[in-house]
């Protein structure tokens, strides 16, 4: 077998004679994956160039080229001109100056990585692709917040059943529904918010573990790259990875929220509910079957969330058992996290979608209301007279079941009926207990779905969104 000397080209190539094996070299190479962070790492290396300089390590000219060398580099990737050697571009760090020695010359490209190593360099990097990837993801959920909460608002008069155990339960408003995952996603962007926090934070002059001995001015870096503070142990900047773990975290719920959306308004549009109808351009048909109109965008929501969970569940398990500082199972913090990011953010731009176009049926979760759902207003008009909760809960239950026997609905019995069960019922039970409306305007306590309530909960998300979107 022929082998492809690698050893000469490599940064680190100095302490070894023999060749390396393709095989090893394609299996240690990260630039397939880890180039999208070419605008971060250019962004680190212009600001580590202009601290050299402040310390007096390069000249100011010398500064000057490396930052406008590192900018044509720069261009080339975004104009996808620039061509990826395999040989010697292992990383997006080697490929970035190996070009820029190419284009300024080696002799100042080499003082570029003084007192500087790949692994402060790549925490840095990907600090600063995570943080804004992080803004990102919450101004997408955010948006999806936002067709929520227009929804609510606009369809504040529909009634529907609510289910526990996925049983008829209660009625409740469409729009209470629709608030509930809102409360969700704003929890989310709370978590985003404090992710952030946790993520601009500044490892670059922590050097390989030690520090860096030219007594680089960090402080500077920091303001210049916008972190928020440094990180102050050189042996923990260059290892820590939780703002990836949490990262990942924050995404798993955020797609486990979609996915349970997802599943009530899968159940919600099948023909046996019948509550809602997604537009097409979010549905599918069947090769065999012309009837069908399938879910799909909603059942692909749905199950993603395992692909960013199993992103977070293989990253830990890596991360766990690593000795102190840096060590090469560190590039496996990569892939789930740019993974998990692509997926959240095509999750996200789809369900704003499915959520603005999808048509509710009104009057179906109107028919689909029974009078046996208001039973605990049954057993609560007694309460109102000073009857103990406890025995007017079997009151009412003794109610249904003499409806069941019956063959009718539970509203359908008579004032009789209900003075035989207890004798404090008046004459106006029927027409006091058994009105849906009144029902769900009964719930008036804050986080009720009575309809000044459920007014209050969207003012409430509108005021949050303001805040996020200024």
């Amino acid at each position: 077998m022929t082998s492809t000397n690698t050893t000469t080209t490599k940064l680190w190539g100095g302490r070894f004679d023999g060749t390396t094996d393709p095989i090893m070299h394609a299996f240690n190479a990260s630039i397939h994956f880890d180039k999208r962070m070419w605008a971060a790492d250019i962004t680190g290396s212009q600001a580590y160039a202009k601290a050299l300089a402040r310390t007096g390590l390069i000249s100011q000219q010398e500064c000057d080229l490396l930052v406008s060398g590192l900018a044509q580099v720069g261009q080339e990737w975004a104009n996808g001109s620039f061509a990826i050697d395999p040989v010697a571009d292992e990383d997006i760090h080697t490929a970035n100056e190996r070009r820029l020695s190419e284009i300024i010359g080696k002799d100042v490209a080499g003082k570029l990585h003084t007192g500087r190593s790949r692994n402060d360099q790549v925490a840095t990097d990907m600090r600063l692709w995570l943080r804004d990837a992080v803004s990102e993801i919450k101004t997408l959920v955010v948006q999806v917040v936002q067709v929520l909460a227009e929804r609510a608002e606009a369809e504040i008069d529909v009634i529907m059943p609510g289910y526990t155990h996925l049983q008829r339960a209660q009625p409740i408003r469409w729009s209470h529904f629709l608030l509930s995952y809102a409360s969700s996603f704003l929890a989310d962007i709370e978590r985003l918010a404090a992710l952030y926090v946790q993520v601009n934070q500044l490892p670059l002059g922590s050097g390989a573990l030690a520090g860096n001995p030219f007594n680089i001015d960090r402080e500077f870096l920091c303001t210049e790259l916008g972190f928020d503070r440094l990180l102050y142990n050189s042996l923990h900047g260059v290892s820590d990875r939780d703002f990836v773990a949490e990262f990942l975290f924050v995404g798993s719920l955020i797609m486990t929220h979609i996915s349970r959306l997802a599943e009530d308004l899968i159940t919600y549009s099948s023909a046996e509910f019948g509550f809602v109808t997604l537009a097409d351009a979010y549905s599918t048909g069947s090769s065999l079957m012309p009837q069908k109109k399938n879910p799909d965008s909603l059942e692909l929501l749905r199950g993603k969330v395992g692909r960013v969970f199993g992103g977070m569940a293989g990253f830990l398990m890596t991360y766990k058992g690593l000795p102190s500082t840096y060590n090469k199972d560190l590039q496996e913090d990569k892939e789930p996290m740019f993974d998990s990011y692509d997926t959240l953010h095509g999750s996200l731009h789809i369900l704003a979608r499915v959520i603005g176009t999808l048509t509710i049926h009104d009057s179906k979760m109107r028919a689909a209301l029974t009078s046996d759902m208001l039973a605990t207003d049954l057993a609560d008009y007694l309460v109102k007279k000073g009857v103990p909760f406890r025995a007017t809960h079997h009151v009412a239950g003794a109610a249904v079941k003499l409806a069941e026997t019956r063959g009718c609905q539970l509203s359908e019995l008579s004032v009789a009926d209900f003075k035989s069960l207890h004798k404090d019922f008046g004459e106006d039970v029927v027409e006091k207990v058994f009105d849906f409306e009144a029902c769900v305007d009964r719930r008036s306590s804050i986080g009720g779905t009575a309809k000044a309530r459920v007014l209050e909960q969207v003012q409430r998300v509108k005021d949050v969104i303001a805040k996020q979107v200024k």
